[in-house]
């Protein structure tokens, strides 16, 4: 009995003390987080860099490209500080595959969740990482991102929890290509009306983890400045893994190419495919990984060759009949040095056009057994977005349903919150395409094509489907992988298929028992890829095809849901348009 009224006096106690702890908590506004807080500090300047042995400027972070790595724990609170040092341009980063629950306005995107951070500002970003994985950050202005802002997120489980898979090391590698010409000078061609729009065309050069090599005895037109192109730069030595024999490395390959799509290799080695976007997978071995921009994966690497020697790691072109040489790199067995060349000839990459192989990777992602989300077996609405090319008052655009994507003055997010009905387009875009007449194997006339900033209203809550239509370009014979990545979601990937989407028979081989959930997924040439996902995130959220030019070019969409349930919006993402007339206490 005694010690029965002891224990009840402890609990008695202890519930006393918490309460008492909460009580002062309140008063003093203290936050209550879950887990810890990740303090960074960034600058964002231009500095002459040779990535690739050829100098041109760079937008670092902190003065690296890539920049810092953001190491967190699943729970944490990430706070980003962001100061703006380019002088004389805006900017904004997304924090790309962090769903942003319950912070919508920090997701980073210009123009959709925020006014861009001007010069000489200090923008704040504070957010929790809620999901274990591999996600990515990069600029989300204009396409700043090709320029230098790019860098890895890495967040782990928390402390007791276990990854479904065995590792001795865990490495990050950004996948990227690289061009020597400016944004600016890209914008200027993307934007000018036929005869004189001007595509960006191939990159000079692939970079692995920001190192690469252009042949600078290539140059057409030398300059007259012999540090321009350097090739005994230490700056562009290849950048190498140094491996300890017998050792399993689980290596977070990451995609943040401008346009490019990309095979990723290491010679003499398997690789074991165990995440995507932050998701398990089934585990699947490959020798070459398809990755396209936006995209993430975790691989296996057993160091289990012959250790007296490096090998090659090599990335490759593909979807396009690419110029670009490989990017190379080192898979250095320890000991030896790790500038040490590998014997051999680096091996040649998959077939460019090699549909079939990139078909079945994107059919092989399944989700892993016991971490299998469930999609909802029937959804509320079906949007068909059909990637077209579009001539819209002598410009050339890219278009989804005819109708080419153009960011308001005012951020949606804070003009729905608002109710700032004429900061853009209340029509919204047409939920799909004459699917019976279109022949996505022909050059459309297209004429009928128009711009709008109308976006997609969703009911809170329900389930959508979005089915993406591949077809011709303006070119004849010609279709185009596009990467699309959706913000503040993840969505199943129900199925990928060739030709035209059948509304009526291709729903009925949809994959509902183990698909794999993602942020970002291809649409192959000439083909159809099926999503779904809830509309369970408050918010305004932007759908685009991640290739820096296409998006500049018109090709995305923005979904809103939810709206009044966001809450207070912070006085610094407004400012800009019709925002500067919103006012804050």
């Amino acid at each position: 009995m005694a010690e029965h009224l002891q224990r009840n006096h402890g609990v008695v106690f202890k519930s006393a003390v918490a309460l008492l702890v909460c009580v002062l908590c309140l008063i003093i506004e203290v936050p209550v987080v879950e887990g810890r807080i990740r303090h960074y500090k960034w600058e964002l300047k231009y500095e002459y860099k040779s990535p690739d042995c050829f100098k041109k400027l760079v937008i670092t972070v902190n003065g690296i490209s890539p920049g810092p790595t953001i190491h967190a724990q699943q729970g944490d609170t990430v706070i980003v500080e962001v100061t703006n040092s380019l002088g004389t341009e805006n900017t904004a980063i997304h924090w790309h595959g962090i769903r942003q629950i319950g912070t919508p306005w920090y997701d980073g995107t210009e123009g959709v969740t925020q006014c861009p951070i001007l010069p000489g500002d200090t923008f704040k970003y504070q957010f929790v990482v809620d999901r274990p994985g591999t996600y990515l950050y990069h600029a989300h202005y204009g396409m700043q991102r090709e320029a230098g802002i790019y860098g890895s997120i890495r967040v782990a489980l928390r402390d007791g929890e276990s990854e479904p898979f065995a590792y001795d090391y865990d490495r990050s590698i950004i996948l990227n290509d690289w061009y020597h010409k400016t944004t600016y000078e890209h914008a200027v061609g993307l934007s000018a009306p036929i005869p004189k729009f001007a595509f960006v065309g191939e990159p000079q050069s692939l970079l692995i983890q920001g190192k690469g090599r252009f042949n600078c005895s290539s140059l057409t037109t030398p300059s007259l400045d012999p540090g321009v192109c350097n090739a005994s730069n230490p700056e562009c030595s290849p950048y190498a893994m140094t491996t300890v024999p017998g050792k399993t490395y689980r290596l977070r390959i990451a995609s943040l190419t401008a346009l490019s799509a990309l095979s990723f290799q290491i010679e003499g080695h398997n690789m074991t495919v165990v995440e995507a976007d932050g998701h398990n997978v089934e585990p699947f071995t490959v020798k070459n990984l398809f990755i396209y921009s936006g995209e993430t994966y975790s691989v296996l690497v057993k160091a289990d060759q012959d250790p007296s020697r490096n090998y090659w790691i090599t990335t490759n072109v593909v979807s396009r009949n690419a110029t670009t040489p490989p990017g190379l790199g080192i898979f250095n067995y320890y000991p030896n040095h790790p500038r040490r060349s590998p014997p051999s000839v680096p091996p040649a990459g998959p077939a460019w056009n090699n549909i079939r192989a990139r078909l079945d990777q994107s059919l092989a992602i399944k989700a892993r057994q016991g971490f299998i989300h469930t999609p909802p077996a029937t959804s509320d609405r079906v949007i068909v977005l059909l990637n077209t090319q579009n001539t819209v008052n002598g410009v050339v655009r890219w278009s989804v349903n005819n109708v080419s994507f153009n960011h308001p003055h005012a951020p949606y997010l804070i003009a729905l919150k608002e109710n700032l009905t004429d900061a853009f387009d209340q029509t919204p875009p047409p939920d799909g395409y004459d699917f019976v007449n279109y022949d996505i194997y022909k050059v459309q006339n297209n004429t009928n094509g128009t711009t709008s900033n109308g976006i997609y209203r969703l009911k809170f809550n329900t389930t959508v489907d979005i089915i993406l239509q591949n077809a011709n370009t303006r070119s004849a014979n010609n279709s185009e992988t596009h990467p699309w990545h959706l913000h503040g979601h993840d969505f199943w990937v129900l199925g990928h298929g060739e030709g035209k989407f059948d509304m009526f028979n291709d729903p009925k081989k949809y994959n509902l028992v183990n698909p794999i959930m993602k942020n970002t997924v291809p649409v192959h040439l000439y083909g159809w890829t099926a999503l779904r996902f809830k509309a369970d995130n408050p918010g305004a959220w932007a759908f685009h095809c991640h290739i820096e030019s296409h998006f500049y070019m018109g090709m995305g969409v923005v979904f809103e849901s939810g709206i009044d349930k966001v809450g207070k919006l912070p006085s610094s993402i407004m400012g800009c348009g019709q925002t500067r007339g919103v006012h804050r206490p």
